[in-house]
């Protein structure tokens, strides 16, 4: 496998390439500042170059590194410059995706992109019934940006077919090797043509995903914005060691602070039960897990994005491909289970060169646990003991506390066992379906009205 020397980015913005300067199209260049995006970040300006005229690319960059448009581009300045039909059922290129959220993120991105070449876009993944998205594929499309359990599907059904797909891109493969998704990811790409463009995006570049590599690209050029073990710098990492009976009590008043903040826990019953205490104690708080349906998934991002909820409270796999910007902190509640996920979580603040807090829940058992973490994530957190109401808290969530009085839940519609398949619906696309959202909020209290416990 060959790797290029990464390109040398000018350190000062007037310097750096622009989208045009790196060969993308003056017309998908134009759209592009329509959308207020008008100088490439660092893995794009690496990448472009190559990707543009045909290459297969490695790239590696986390979570608000800027990877989506690092592929998005060449994918729509290819298909506009090969000017091919559409036909039906027959994509011209394909992105693979390891979950819902990541693949309709993706989606949304490349959308407004899309129209402005006249290219037709669509998304594959279960969870949701497969009509509609037959009756897509049925109409021709030209980027299908996929899962790969609902994909397979498709395919066995004779609903999809891959043998015209001229540019493949898997984003998050690291995600779909920690899913179990390469078997299935393997049997896709063999159905692509064999000279098609193949471009590989993700957070490391080991164990599995090496195999895709060696298997299906032909002499990649390899770029990497950050090591795969270092954090980001403008990440400020905070241990606060609490006693079991305080954690509600301290989390709560970390995130009834203004501004967005993203919790993390280990399980999805974990999830479920810690948006509840929250919202109880005032916190306008939504879940994201793998047992929400569809529509109470966008209904609880939707909330999260436009601020109705202040705090998310998600599960490792469900939060891949949130896409909402200016999350000031991450808060792991539950720490992960190894430094790859944290690394990951805490990768949803501090986006784009902002910064952002992350703090760690720690109890007396968890001690050792958390540094070990540490020590292999290649963080050095600052640790404090403290209880509520400790001054730290409003340090790392400045301002003045918001509590709101929740309304009543809405009914709750209970998951169904089988799909009419006979197998749980959603269960290949790693976040599985239905149960209702969680409670919406019918007004906001006075600033301070109802204050955190003490």
């Amino acid at each position: 496998m060959a790797a290029s020397r990464p390109l040398s980015i000018p350190s000062t913005p007037s310097d750096q390439p622009s989208f045009t300067d790196l060969g993308v199209p003056a017309e998908l260049s134009a759209a592009l500042a329509a959308n207020g995006i008008t100088m490439p970040f660092p893995i794009q300006a690496a990448t472009l170059p190559h990707s543009l005229t045909g290459r297969d690319v490695l790239g590696r960059g986390r979570t608000g590194s800027g990877k989506t448009y690092a592929f998005v581009l060449p994918v729509l300045a290819r298909l506009a410059a090969s000017r091919k039909p559409r036909r039906p059922g027959r994509p011209r290129a394909l992105i693979l995706a390891p979950t819902r959220e990541l693949a309709t993120q993706i989606e949304s991105s490349m959308a407004p992109l899309a129209a402005a070449l006249s290219l037709r876009t669509m998304t594959v993944f279960g969870g949701v019934g497969p009509q509609p998205q037959i009756n897509g594929l049925r109409a021709g499309v030209d980027v299908l940006v996929a899962c790969p359990g609902r994909l397979a599907d498709h395919i066995g059904s004779g609903h999809a077919h891959l043998d015209a797909v001229e540019i493949t891109v898997l984003d998050e493969a690291d995600h779909m090797a920690d899913l179990g998704f390469l078997p299935a990811v393997r049997r896709l790409l063999d159905l692509t043509p064999s000279n098609g463009q193949r471009m590989l995006f993700s957070a490391t570049l080991d164990g599995g995903v090496n195999v895709l590599v060696k298997r299906f690209m032909t002499n990649p050029v390899s770029h990497s914005v950050d090591s795969a073990r270092s954090p980001v710098t403008e990440m400020a990492h905070h241990v606060l060691h609490v006693r079991a009976d305080n954690r509600l009590a301290v989390l709560a008043e970390l995130t009834a602070a203004p501004g967005r903040t993203l919790v993390f826990t280990r399980t999805k019953r974990r999830a479920k039960t810690l948006t509840r205490q929250l919202i109880s104690s005032g916190v306008p708080a939504v879940e994201l897990h793998g047992n929400l349906g569809q529509p109470a998934r966008t209904r609880n991002l939707a909330a999260f994005s436009d601020g109705t909820a202040t705090t998310m409270v998600a599960t490792d796999i469900a939060a891949r491909g949130i896409h909402v910007d200016d999350i000031a902190r991450v808060i792991h509640a539950d720490p992960p289970n190894e430094h790859k996920a944290y690394l990951h979580r805490s990768g949803r603040t501090a986006r784009a060169g902002a910064s952002g807090t992350v703090v760690t829940l720690m109890t007396d058992d968890q001690v050792a646990e958390v540094q070990a973490l540490s020590r292999k994530a290649g963080i050095t957190p600052t640790t404090t003991r403290l209880r509520p109401g400790h001054p730290l808290l409003t340090e790392l969530a400045p301002g003045e506390r918001t509590f709101v009085a929740p309304a009543a839940d809405p009914p709750q519609r209970e998951k169904p066992a089988r799909s009419a398949q006979g197998r749980k619906t959603g269960a290949r696309d790693a976040t599985p379906a239905p149960k209702s959202s969680a409670a919406d909020f019918s007004s906001r209290s006075r600033a301070g009205g109802r204050r955190g416990r003490r």
